[in-house]
C-alpha cells in the first residue's frame, strides 16, 4: 500500500492559499442557505443512484462548481465561503450512501412496513454526527503531522481556486444534467425504450448471459472512478455471471421450461452473490490489518496534539489550525449514545443488549470510521471499504446477537442491520469530511467552521432521507417490484445486509459460497501484493473486485465503458503533451487538468439529472398508481434506441473531454 505523501500541498510545506492572517468571512448566510439547499437536492439524487446501481460518487466538485456559479451574483462572496458550501452539501453524499446500504434493508426484512419517519432519521442523523465526531481528531493525524494524499480534497481545492480566477465549467454540469434528464425522462416517462438490455441461452447443458444497462449515469460513474477500478468492477461481474452461474448450471441442471435470464437471475439472487460476502468480509478484515501500525500512530499523535493545545491553557494556534475543542466532542459523544441506546431498546425491549449494541456500535464506529478516513487519504473516497467494513459489522453483530438472543429472536436480524446502518452512516461520512478538511487546509479555511458545516449538512440531509426512500420505495419498489410493469431499484448492498443478517438466524446461510468467495479475495489480495512489489500503477483493491461479484452485470457494462473513455481522454492530453513544441508543454498540461475536469463536470451532471428525473417520476407514478401514466405513445419494448442513444453520449463525453486539448492543437498549428 502506497506511503502517506509528504510534502503534498495544504500539508504546513506549502503556504494556504488564504494566509492564516487573514479573515474573510465564511460561514455567512447566503452560503448556510445555498449549502442546505444543495445538501437537500444531492441527498436525493445520491439516493437514488446508489439504490439503482449500488454505488454513489462524490458531491464535492459538483457542490463547488454550483456555488461558485451561485455566489457569483453577490459582491463580496470569497473562496472560503464557497469552500463552506461545498463541505455541507458533499457530506450529503457519504450519508446517502450509509442510508441507502443498510436502512432498506429493514423494510426487506419485513422489519419496518415502510421508512419510518423519525427512526429513518435519527439513525441517519446520530449516525452522521458520529462520523464528524470521530474525525475531528482524525485532521490533526492525517492532513497535519503524518499527511496523507486525499485526492479529491486536492482536486476540489484545484477546483474552487480555477473559480476565484474565473471560468464557465459551470456549463458541462448543466447540459449534460438537461440531456441526462431528457434521457430519464423517454425511457421512464415516455417509456420509449426499456433501460436494459439483457438476453440469456442454455448452451451445453449450462447458461451463457449477456446484458446492459442504457444508463448515463452509469457512465459516469466508470468515468470518475476510471479504468483501474471499472475493470476490477467488470472482472467481479465476469467472476459470477460467466463463470460461477454456468458451472452451478452445470453442476445442478437447469429447469425446463423456464427462460434462461431468469434462471441467471435466481442463481444470481440465492447462490452466487453469497461470494460476495465473502470477499467483503475479508477485504474489510483486510483493510484493518494493513493500516493497524498506521492508524494507531495517527489516533496518537493526534490526541497527543490535543494535550498539548491542553496543557497550554487552551488553543493559541493559527486560524487555519483550530478544531473543534476536544471536550465538546467527548460531551457529544455521550450525549448521542442515550437516544441511539432508546432506538435499541424501542427494537429489542432488552435493557443489557441494547447497552451492548450501543457500546459495540460507538466502538465498530470510531475503529471504522478511521479505516475509512485513512483510506480516503490513501486511494481515495470511491475506493473506501464502507461496504466491506458494514458487512462485516453486520455479521459479527448478528453473530453476537444470535449467541444472546437465540435463532427464534424475531428482532435480531434488525438490531444487526441497526448496529451496521450507524456504523455505515459514520464511516462514510468520515472519509468525506476528511476530504473536504484537507480541501480546507489547502485554500487556507478555518477547520472547526467546516466541522460545524459538516453537521449542518448531515442534519439537512438526515431530515429528507425519509421522505425519498418513501417516494421511490412506493413508486419503483427496493429490492421488490411494488407495481407491475417497471423495475424495482436493485439496492444490491441492502438487499445483501438483509440477507446475511436473516442468514445467521436462520442459519441458512449459503457457507460454500461465502468461503469461496473468502478464497476469491484472498487471490486478490495475494495478487495486489505482487502488483505492489513490481511497483506497478494497476492496483487490485479487493472490495472494487467484491462489488462487482454482487452487481448484476448489466450495471456494470456501462461503467466499464466509463473507465475506457476515461483512459482514453488520459491517452489523448499524454500524446497531445508529447507533441507540443517546448514552449507550449506547460499550457499542454494546463490544458489537459481543465479538459478532465470538465469531463468530471460533464459526467457529474448526467448523474444528477437522471437521478433528479428518476426521483421527479415518481411523484406522478405514486400519485396515479401507474407505472405508465406519461407513456402518451404506449410502451415501447425497444432495445435499439436506448443503446444508440447512449453510444451519443459516449462520444458527447469524450469530446468534452479533448476539446482543451484539440483547442490547443489548432493553435499551435498542430
Amino acid at each position: 500500500m502506497q506511503q502517506p505523501t509528504h510534502g503534498s500541498q495544504g500539508n504546513g510545506s506549502t503556504p494556504p492559499y488564504i494566509p492564516s492572517a487573514t479573515r474573510l468571512p465564511e460561514i455567512t448566510i447566503k452560503a448556510l442557505v445555498l449549502g442546505v439547499f444543495l445538501s437537500v437536492v444531492l441527498a436525493a439524487a445520491n439516493a437514488y443512484l446508489g439504490l439503482f446501481a449500488g454505488m454513489t460518487v462524490s458531491a464535492s466538485i459538483p457542490a463547488a462548481v454550483v456555488s461558485m456559479a451561485v455566489l457569483r451574483f453577490f459582491r463580496n462572496s470569497n473562496i472560503l465561503e464557497n469552500n463552506i458550501v461545498q463541505t455541507a452539501a458533499s457530506a450529503v453524499e457519504s450519508l446517502a450512501a450509509g442510508v441507502i446500504f443498510t436502512i432498506p434493508a429493514l423494510v426487506l426484512l419485513g422489519a419496518w412496513a415502510g421508512f419510518n419517519y423519525w427512526e429513518t432519521t435519527m439513525i441517519a442523523g446520530f449516525g452522521g454526527l458520529l462520523g464528524v465526531l470521530f474525525t475531528i481528531p482524525l485532521r490533526r493525524a492525517l492532513i497535519v503531522e503524518n499527511p496523507l494524499k486525499f485526492p479529491e480534497g486536492i482536486a476540489t481545492a484545484e477546483v474552487l481556486k480555477a473559480g476565484e480566477k474565473g471560468g464557465s465549467a459551470v456549463k458541462y454540469l448543466a447540459w449534460s444534467g438537461v440531456i441526462s434528464a431528457l434521457f430519464k425522462f423517454g425511457e421512464t416517462g415516455l417509456r420509449l425504450w426499456k433501460g436494459a438490455v439483457e438476453t440469456a441461452t442454455y448452451v451445453g447443458g449450462t447458461i451463457a448471459y449477456v446484458g446492459t444497462n442504457a444508463s448515463p449515469a452509469l457512465l459516469a460513474v466508470g468515468y470518475i472512478v476510471g479504468l483501474n477500478i471499472a475493470v476490477l468492477i467488470f472482472v467481479g461481474g465476469v467472476l459470477n455471471w460467466w463463470i460461477a452461474i454456468p458451472i452451478l448450471a452445470k453442476l445442478h441442471g437447469v429447469p425446463e421450461g423456464v427462460a434462461a435470464v431468469e434462471v441467471a437471475g435466481e442463481m444470481w439472487s440465492s447462490q452466487t452473490r453469497y461470494l460476495g460476502v465473502g470477499a467483503m468480509v475479508v477485504g474489510g478484515l483486510w483493510a484493518l490489518i494493513r493500516l493497524r501500525r498506521s492508524l494507531a500512530s495517527g489516533i496518537r499523535s493526534g490526541m497527543e496534539a490535543y494535550r498539548r493545545i491542553r496543557s497550554s491553557g487552551g488553543d493559541r494556534s493559527e486560524r487555519t489550525e483550530q478544531d473543534t475543542p476536544m471536550q465538546w466532542v467527548g460531551v457529544a459523544l455521550i450525549v448521542s449514545l442515550v437516544p441511539l441506546f432508546m432506538i435499541f431498546w424501542y427494537f429489542t425491549k432488552n435493557f443489557w443488549v441494547s447497552a451492548v449494541m450501543a457500546v459495540l456500535m460507538m466502538v465498530a464506529g470510531f475503529l471504522f470510521s478511521a479505516v475509512a478516513a485513512y483510506m480516503a487519504g490513501l486511494v481515495g473516497s470511491s475506493n473506501n471499504p464502507i461496504s466491506g467494513v458494514t458487512i462485516a459489522t453486520i455479521l459479527t453483530s448478528a453473530l453476537l446477537l444470535f449467541a444472546m438472543l437465540g435463532s427464534d429472536s424475531p428482532v435480531g436480524p434488525a438490531a444487526a442491520i441497526l448496529i451496521g446502518g450507524v456504523v455505515c452512516c459514520a464511516a462514510a461520512i468520515a472519509g468525506d469530511n476528511l476530504q473536504d478538511l484537507k480541501a480546507g487546509r489547502i485554500v487556507g479555511a478555518t477547520p472547526y467552521k467546516q466541522q460545524i458545516m459538516q453537521g449542518v449538512g448531515v442534519i439537512a440531509a438526515a431530515f429528507v432521507m425519509a421522505p425519498v426512500l418513501t417516494l421511490l420505495h412506493k413508486a419503483y419498489g427496493i429490492g421488490i417490484a411494488t407495481r407491475p410493469g417497471i423495475e424495482p431499484l436493485a439496492a444490491p448492498q441492502a438487499t445483501l445486509m438483509a440477507s446475511v443478517a436473516r442468514g445467521v438466524f436462520n442459519q441458512d446461510l449459503p457457507w460454500p459460497m461465502v468461503i469461496t468467495g473468502m478464497l476469491v479475495a484472498v487471490a486478490v489480495i495475494l495478487g495486489d501484493l505482487w502488483l505492489e512489489k513490481r511497483g506497478s500503477s494497476f492496483r487490485m483493491p479487493v472490495l472494487a473486485v467484491a462489488v462487482g461479484i454482487y452487481l448484476p452485470l448489466e450495471l456494470e457494462v456501462p461503467i466499464f465503458a466509463g473507465g475506457i473513455i476515461a483512459w482514453a481522454v488520459g491517452r489523448y492530453y499524454t500524446g497531445v503533451q508529447r507533441q507540443a513544441p517546448a514552449g507550449a508543454r506547460e499550457r499542454a498540461a494546463e490544458m489537459r487538468t481543465i479538459g478532465e475536469r470538465n469531463g468530471l463536470l460533464f459526467s457529474a451532471g448526467l448523474i444528477t439529472g437522471e437521478a433528479l428525473v428518476g426521483i421527479g417520476m415518481a411523484v406522478p407514478i405514486v400519485l396515479t398508481g401507474k407505472a405508465d401514466v406519461l407513456a402518451m405513445f404506449g410502451v415501447r419494448d425497444f432495445d435499439l434506441p436506448g443503446v444508440v442513444l447512449l453510444l451519443g453520449v459516449v462520444c458527447l463525453l469524450y469530446w468534452v473531454s479533448v476539446r482543451e486539448g484539440r483547442g490547443l492543437i489548432r493553435s499551435s498549428g498542430g
